[in-house]
């Protein structure tokens, strides 16, 4: 069958299309990751550099680690973050992250929050 009469593919590639395509979707991507890097509470300034020694694993800590870390960070990804040890070994990581703002994921610390766990590691990271 050869001339005019022949049936077009009704799934036909077309480059300017995929290329609208594409840019739309790039332009989504980016504006996706841009609203997740603004999604925090304001800028981390140290806002006390006089750290209090006393500052309490038990009382202090823990719980910001628990309610903001551990339905991750529980022994299914690294770092393990349930155990003193855990948070204490992973000081350094905890502390460039939380002042990063890059962690907690789908959450925020407050600066105070920060505060108290950079003083703590700056401290000794003691198990108090």
């Amino acid at each position: 069958m050869t001339g005019g009469n022949q049936k077009k593919s009704s799934c036909h590639f077309n480059p300017k299309k995929m290329k609208k395509i594409e840019k739309a979707v790039l332009i989504i991507v980016c504006i996706v990751f841009a609203s997740c890097e603004n999604y925090v509470e304001d800028k981390y300034e140290i806002i006390n550099q006089d750290c209090d020694p006393s500052t309490s694993f038990v009382s202090q800590i823990k719980p910001i680690i628990d309610n903001n870390c551990v339905s991750c960070h529980n022994g299914n990804q690294f770092p393990d973050l349930r155990t003193y040890n855990g948070v204490s070994t992973n000081s350094a990581i905890i502390k460039e992250q939380v002042v990063n703002r890059t962690m907690p994921i789908g959450d925020v610390l407050t600066n105070e929050e920060i505060d108290i766990i950079s003083c703590w590691i700056d401290n000794g990271s003691y198990n108090n």
